[in-house]
């Protein structure tokens, strides 16, 4: 370690002597400014930038401009450290290590394994306006699949998952608090996948590499007058374009039943299979029978267990019978409300409750991979102890690990240095 530290102190000391050599960045006595002003030369200015190899100093050409009172040295923004501190090397790694755990943590990484000092709070800073150029870059930058690497089913799968935030932005906002107060927000992800193998069984397995993520705290909710789609609806419409879900042969919309979930997949998939996580189904007939037997009665679970295989084949009127006649018999309100949600949470998912026809068609029928997803890619990182969020901060992290886990980050990383080369 010793041996590596002398060895970057050394080349770090030949580039910064090869650099503060080199005056070409002078481009004469004036040059223009980005407020259409000329910028003055006052002189050659040092700043010391922490880089791969380490801290070094380097002297540049500064101009400063009177009409707007800013200051720039040219050669800053031809390295990308324009503005900043830190090289496009260690905002990269400090990128890397922000996606995966803790601030404090990723300053403790950078320091044991790459010798560079980085403390929590810039770790934080970095990451955060990082997040925000990559959030600025997913929704200018759309592309499109190319048409061999179109599945010929693709699936979207939408859901939320609670992330803790600090007081002030749950501020007044309804919540599941015993007091109707709220500690998290609502992060909505669409999540994209393609599933043509088959376990032994033959049901559908995702195939490897092709899930990818987009998710942000964003609302889901349009009304009828407004003259845009709500902000969550267009990204999930960036993603699909993104994906080539349009040039599918077949397209299926998975979820939970929530309803902004179908109004979306009618919205921008019109044509597309919608299908009720068969999982989630089953849980809304456990929580009945819980409620009508008791959480551990061996014959409430008996209850539950003969409905899910009327849920399996496809018997919802079956279900339904049952549900009523409990109705019929009970007098306990509470019981009879459960009861009357859960048959009209049949009744308004029943079409898209055909078990049966999705299996013989070799559809997806379950949402474990946008379950997995909310885990995975919120969950993970924005979900442990002790943490509270800004919605600035949590949706920066998640833009940042949903370019990395979708395998975007280096396109990303592309078009970020080329941007910083052309300004």
């Amino acid at each position: 370690m010793a041996a590596r530290r002398c060895a970057l102190a050394v080349a770090a000391r030949a580039v910064a002597r090869r650099l503060n050599a080199d005056h070409t960045d002078y481009a004469g006595p004036r040059v223009p400014c980005r407020c259409g002003q000329r910028a003055r030369y006052a002189g050659r200015k040092a700043k010391t930038f922490l880089t791969a190899l380490g801290e070094m100093r380097l002297a540049r050409a500064y101009y400063h401009c009177a009409a707007c009172q800013r200051g720039f040295c040219p050669r800053d923004r031809l390295l990308g450290m324009e503005g900043a501190s830190l090289s496009p090397a260690v905002t990269r790694m400090v990128g890397t290590v922000a996606v995966m755990v803790s601030f404090a943590e990723g300053s403790e990484l950078l320091g044991t394994l790459a010798g560079l000092p980085v403390n929590a709070k810039q770790v934080e800073r970095t990451a955060e306006a990082l997040g925000i150029e990559t959030a600025e870059d997913e929704r200018q930058y759309v592309g499109s699949a190319e048409a061999a690497a179109i599945a010929p089913t693709m699936y979207v799968g939408m859901d939320g998952t609670g992330v803790p935030m600090r007081k002030g932005e749950v501020a007044g906002r309804p919540g599941k608090q015993a007091d109707g107060a709220a500690k998290t927000r609502e992060v909505k992800l669409c999540t994209v996948w393609s599933a043509e193998g088959r376990d032994e069984d033959g049901v559908p397995v995702r195939d490897a590499g092709s899930v990818s993520y987009s998710a942000a705290i964003e609302s889901a909710a349009t009304r009828d007058t407004d003259e845009t789609c709500s902000a969550f609806a267009r990204r999930v419409e960036r993603e699909a374009r993104r994906r080539g879900v349009d040039r599918a042969k077949r397209r299926a919309v998975l979820g939970d039943g929530a309803p902004w979930i179908w109004n979306i997949a009618g919205e921008y998939f019109p044509e597309a299979i919608q299908i009720v996580d068969r999982f989630h189904a089953k849980e809304h007939l456990s929580g009945v029978a819980k409620v009508l037997y008791g959480a551990t009665s061996e014959l409430g679970a008996a209850w539950a267990k003969g409905r899910h295989d009327e849920l399996d084949a496809g018997q919802l009127h079956k279900i339904v019978a049952a549900l009523a006649a409990h109705s019929r018999a009970c007098t306990d309100a509470a019981k009879r409300e459960a009861l009357r949600k859960c048959i009209g949470y049949l009744w308004a998912n029943r079409r898209r409750m055909r078990y049966p026809d999705f299996r013989a068609q070799g559809l997806c029928t379950s949402t474990a991979v946008v379950e997995a997803g909310c885990k995975v890619s919120i969950g993970t990182r924005l979900k442990r102890a002790g943490m509270h969020w800004t919605v600035r901060g949590a949706n920066a992290i998640i833009a940042l690990r949903c370019s990395k886990l979708s395998g975007r980050f280096e396109d990303f990383w592309e078009r970020r240095a080329l941007a910083k080369v052309v300004a």
